[in-house]
C-alpha cells in the first residue's frame, strides 16, 4: 500500500475506533449517490467511515474520509508510492518463501508441527515475562501520550485509557492455547491464499483497486485472529454512536462513544464541510501540510571551500 494510503487508513482507523467483520472478500465501494448521502451530516460522516471499517471496505473508507479531488490525487499517486524504492534481490525471496510456505496444500500441520514444541516454552516464558513486559510498555507509551504535543488533555486521556486497556487484554489473553494457536494458523493460511500472490513484484505491479481489495482481505483476516483471542473487533464497531453536538454551514463537532475492550471510551472529533459533505478537519490539515512541504523546493547545500 502507498505511504499516503497507509497513513490515511491508520489515522481514519484510529481517529473513528477500529476494524471488522468476516467476508471473504470486501464488498466494493457503494454508489457515489449512497456515500454522499451517508456523509451529509457530521455524525452520518463518522457512522459511514464506520460502516466501512464494518466491512473491510479499504476503498469506500478512502473515499469517506477524502474529498473528491484529493482521494483522486491520491489514487493516481498510488502506483509511483509504491514503487518509489526498488525492491531488494533479499526481499523478493523472503516474500516469495513466505508465500509458498503459507499457501502450500499442507501449510497448516507444517506450521503447527513448527509451532506445537515451541508452545510449552513460550507459555512458561509469557506467564513469567508478560506481566513486566506490558507494564514497563505501557509506562513508555503512557509517558509518551503526556509528552506529545499533538494532543490536547481529552485526546490524552482517551488514549491513555485504550492503552490500559490493550494492555489487560495481552495480560489476560490465551496466546499459547494450543487450540486456539491452530485455529489463528488456519486463518493466516486462508487468508494468504485469498490474497494469491506469489511474489513481490506481483504485488508491487497490482493496481489501486487490486491492492485496495487485497488491503482488506489481509485485514478481515487480522480481525479474526484478534478475535480468536478475545478481542473482537466487530464488538467495538458496533458500540459506536456519533453525536453531532454543535454545527454551522462549514465546521461541526461530533462525540464519538464507543467501547474498547469492555472500557466505555468517548472523544470528540472536529470535522469541517467541502462540497456537500464532512470530513476530519485534522486529517485535511495533516494532508495540507504533507502537500505543502513536498511542493517546497530543497534547501540549497551549503557552499564548500
Amino acid at each position: 500500500m502507498s505511504t499516503k494510503f497507509a497513513r490515511v487508513a491508520l489515522a481514519a482507523a484510529l481517529g473513528f475506533a477500529l476494524v471488522g467483520c468476516g467476508k471473504d472478500e470486501p464488498p466494493a465501494a457503494p454508489p457515489p449517490a449512497v456515500a454522499a448521502k451517508a456523509a451529509a451530516t457530521p455524525d452520518g460522516a463518522i457512522m459511514a467511515s464506520i460502516g466501512h471499517l464494518k466491512t473491510g471496505n479499504i476503498d469506500g473508507l478512502m473515499q469517506s474520509v477524502l474529498p473528491p479531488d484529493e482521494y483522486a490525487k491520491a489514487k493516481a499517486d498510488y502506483a509511483t508510492e509504491m514503487n518509489k524504492e526498488p525492491a531488494s534481490e533479499e526481499d523478493k525471496a523472503k516474500f516469495a518463501e513466505n508465500m509458498a510456505k503459507l499457501t502450500a496444500p499442507d501449510a497448516e500441520a507444517k506450521l503447527w508441527a513448527e509451532l506445537e514444541p515451541k508452545l510449552k516454552e513460550l507459555d512458561a516464558q509469557m506467564a513469567q515475562q508478560m506481566p513486566m513486559m506490558v507494564a514497563m510498555g505501557k509506562g513508555v507509551i503512557q509517558s509518551s501520550i503526556q509528552q506529545n504535543q499533538d494532543l490536547n488533555d481529552a485526546q490524552k486521556l482517551q488514549a491513555s485509557q485504550a492503552i490500559d486497556a490493550l494492555g489487560n487484554w495481552v495480560t489476560t489473553a490465551k496466546f499459547t492455547d494450543p487450540a486456539l494457536a491452530q485455529k489463528a494458523i488456519k486463518v493466516v493460511c486462508d487468508t494468504a491464499r485469498k490474497v494469491n500472490l506469489k511474489t513481490l513484484d506481483e504485488a508491487r505491479a497490482l493496481s489501486y483497486e487490486q491492492a485496495m481489495s487485497k488491503a482488506g482481505v489481509v485485514y478481515l483476516g487480522l480481525k479474526d485472529v484478534l478475535a480468536l483471542y478475545g478481542f473482537s473487533i466487530d464488538q467495538t464497531l458496533d458500540s459506536v454512536k456519533a453525536e453531532t453536538i454543535s454545527s454551522d454551514a462549514n465546521a461541526a463537532k461530533v462525540k464519538i462513544s464507543y467501547t474498547l475492550l469492555n472500557a466505555p471510551l468517548s472523544a470528540e472529533s472536529d470535522l469541517v464541510k467541502v462540497g456537500d459533505r464532512w470530513y476530519g478537519k485534522e486529517m485535511l490539515e495533516g494532508l495540507k501540510k504533507k502537500d505543502t512541504a513536498a511542493s517546497e523546493p530543497a534547501a540549497p547545500a551549503p557552499a564548500t571551500n
